[in-house]
């Protein structure tokens, strides 16, 4: 069973602002890039998409989905971290507040103020990574968000979650997860398609 990860694709608050659960969907570019990524999934034998409830995921889901005409199903497993009061915030603003940064240093440990915490978030992601996994079929996509995405990986493969900043998951990226009787691994991290 092949279980590909996509992250949503660009929008005009990348790089600037923490979304979070915002409503925010992608930007042209996203939508660019995610029809070039819908392009080299097409023979990918992908029978089922899922998708975080957030509204730059579901139109990265549409899109892929158009392209492979397959049904986008919500899955709320796969939704952002709940950031709190830390959602909409600029990357500057939460620069200078010591929080943000324990956060980073310490996601094994450290909690978003009012929102999620690591560990809640990988245990949703990889509970759900895992009942798919469990089902012997045709590959299934899912869209997320890039520290979702991590996290579903971390706690799949067994690594901690203070190792998430050591790899990345870009915008429009996909990453493989292969699984089977004899566990699972990764056989793509942050690539076009395969």
């Amino acid at each position: 069973m092949k279980i590909f990860l996509v992250r949503h694709g660009a929008h005009s608050e990348l790089g600037k602002v923490l979304s979070g659960r915002s409503q925010i969907s992608l930007d042209a570019e996203g939508e660019r890039q995610i029809s070039r990524l819908a392009e080299q999934l097409a023979d990918k034998g992908i029978a089922r998409i899922e998708t975080s409830p957030r509204p730059r995921t579901r139109r990265t889901a549409d899109i892929i989905a158009r392209r492979l005409g397959v049904e986008v199903e919500v899955a709320d497993a796969l939704d952002e971290i709940d950031f709190g009061e830390w959602t909409g915030k600029s990357y500057s603003a939460l620069d200078a507040d010591p929080r943000w940064h324990r956060w980073n240093d310490m996601r094994a440990a450290a909690a978003t103020p009012g929102g999620e915490d690591m560990n809640a978030v990988a245990e949703r992601i990889g509970r759900h990574l895992e009942e798919l996994a469990r089902t012997d079929g045709a590959p299934v996509l899912c869209v997320s968000h890039g520290d979702v995405i991590k996290a579903g990986i971390a706690r799949y493969l067994g690594l901690s979650l203070d190792h998430l900043l050591r790899f990345d998951v870009d915008p429009a990226s996909v990453s493989v997860i292969e699984a089977g009787p004899w566990g699972g691994r990764l056989t793509l991290l942050n690539g076009g398609a395969p």
